[in-house]
């Protein structure tokens, strides 16, 4: 499981989690992609069903498995680094938890989850 710390130097040398607010006055920062649901990015497993440690293993096994990737339509790899690569990702998860975004920022930036 990946541990969770708001990013201590923000820029696009180190693509980041941010969180989305619906505060008054929030804005998204430049340089950020939405991965929330619905977005194409979003995790099609819902914590709400699967709570947090088991949608975000299901999230990653997905990254990893190109038969289930394709049945859900997910994009490939080769497209999350092409359109995520330095990018800071948009999540309404909290910073201090864990995030499918955390795995799509490994996998744009050349983690784990290259095929």
């Amino acid at each position: 499981m990946l541990a969770r710390y708001p990013c201590p130097y923000p820029s696009e040398e180190h693509p980041h989690h941010v969180q989305l607010s619906r505060r008054a006055g929030w804005r998204k920062p430049e340089n950020t992609v939405v991965v929330a649901r619905p977005s194409k990015w979003g995790n099609p497993f819902p914590l709400s069903e699967y709570g947090r440690d088991h949608a975000i293993a299901a999230f990653r096994a997905m990254l990893e498995d190109p038969s289930t990737r394709a049945a859900l339509e997910y994009p490939e790899p080769e497209e999350i680094r092409e359109e995520l690569a330095g990018k800071n990702l948009a999540c309404w998860c909290p910073l201090d938890q864990p995030c499918h975004a955390d795995v799509l920022l490994e996998a744009a930036n050349g983690g784990a989850n290259e095929d």
